[in-house]
């Protein structure tokens, strides 16, 4: 059935395409969801092989929530602090997760907890945060792109009180998908003075436009697409179809978020099914799919962005082996670029952060030791 006479994409085409031929940026869980805060379990298809042998010391989280004002908007943000217990950190690093229809911190648990019971010469704080709109965030009716987001990055980071103000200056910030992009573009225009940046799997095109195209037709289509995902009723219809549905949730895991189709379980399935059916789920992916949160318009751009930061910061880019060919593609443009300090490859996907945590880690620790 068409969305309209006017848009000419059935809901069968857009499904097919986010499920199939786009990498849509979903996380996956190592932690089910209550009604106020997430509960841990373990997933014994990650992979924590090499955790214990590495770290000998226990941590502490602490999860918490944070008011972003924005405009006449108050919006309660979720975070969490992850950091080996009864030790001074003397590095401290902002974990950003990939946005995308079921984003979360957490896609950031494992490695968090990694880098912080390391025995060390140094000893780290991990702080996770989830967007405004996403994760276990308030998701207000706003009107998201990704100016929006970036706004949200640059106060988390800057403004006196929040979380990781007081180490803005000495703050490594590591993102995931388009939260990476979203943080080198910041930084290169001086909203943002990390000491380094780690770029993980990094993305800037949403689902339908890296298909699709940005062709003015298409843009308007893209905006009747995303008026009526909006929209009170209709809206939900169209959003349980396309995106709030455990089998739509598998085959996007299955498909290309995760590389290994075994390492998707029930469990995380349905944590993510329930993030989909919180309080306002449908409006930061409506603006997702149809690349209002797109923080650049193309590969040039893309490469721009990191070019800038030649000789400024150091740059760490994490690509994946197993990425679709679309965000393949422009990982790979990274590989050599100037303002990219290392380049390295994991295994996994578009979250290689959850599906691989031990070896993102281990980049990750390597690249904090070189810095």
């Amino acid at each position: 059935m068409a969305i309209s006479s006017t848009v000419n994409l059935s809901t069968s085409s857009l499904s097919s395409s986010i499920i199939s031929r786009h990498p849509t940026r979903l996380s996956a869980s190592q932690f089910s969801l209550t009604v106020m805060r997430p509960r841990i379990w373990a997933s014994a298809s990650l992979d924590y092989s090499s955790v214990a042998a590495t770290n000998k010391s226990s941590s502490a989280v602490k999860g918490s929530n944070w008011q972003w004002i924005f405009g006449d908007n108050s919006i309660s943000v979720y975070y969490e602090e992850h950091e080996k217990e009864g030790s001074q950190p003397s590095k401290n690093i902002l974990m950003v997760p990939t946005i995308s229809d079921v984003s979360t911190v957490e896609e950031w648990r494992s490695v968090a907890k990694d880098l912080v019971q390391r025995d060390g010469k140094e000893n780290y704080r991990a702080t996770i945060v989830d967007w405004p709109g996403l994760g276990y965030s308030d998701r207000p009716k706003l009107d998201y792109n990704a100016d929006v987001m970036e706004k949200f990055l640059v106060d988390f980071v800057n403004l006196p009180g929040s979380p990781v103000s007081r180490s803005a200056s000495d703050l490594v910030i590591v993102g995931g998908g388009h939260a990476a992009t979203i943080a080198v573009k910041a930084a290169n225009n001086g909203l943002l003075k990390p000491s380094a940046i780690a770029a993980v799997a990094p993305t800037w095109a949403g689902p339908l436009p890296i298909v699709f195209g940005r062709e003015s037709n298409m843009e308007t289509r893209y905006g009747l697409l995303r008026g009526t995902l909006r929209a009170p009723a209709v809206g939900w219809m169209m959003y349980n179809m396309l995106v709030s549905n455990e089998n739509s949730i598998q085959s996007q895991y299955k498909s290309h978020v995760y590389a290994d189709p075994l390492n998707v379980t029930p469990d995380i399935i349905q944590s993510r099914y329930e993030l989909t059916k919180r309080k306002g789920a449908r409006y930061v992916p409506a603006a997702f799919l149809t690349g209002l949160l797109d923080p650049v318009m193309s590969r040039d751009e893309f490469l721009e962005i990191f070019t800038a930061l030649e000789g400024k910061i150091p740059v760490l880019v994490i690509s994946t082996s197993r990425s679709p060919k679309r965000s393949k593609a422009e990982m790979e443009a990274l590989k050599g670029a100037k303002g990219v300090s290392k380049f390295v490859e994991v295994p996994g996907a578009l979250l290689p952060q959850e599906e691989y945590p031990t070896s993102v880690a281990d980049e990750l620790y390597r690249f904090l030791q070189e810095i």
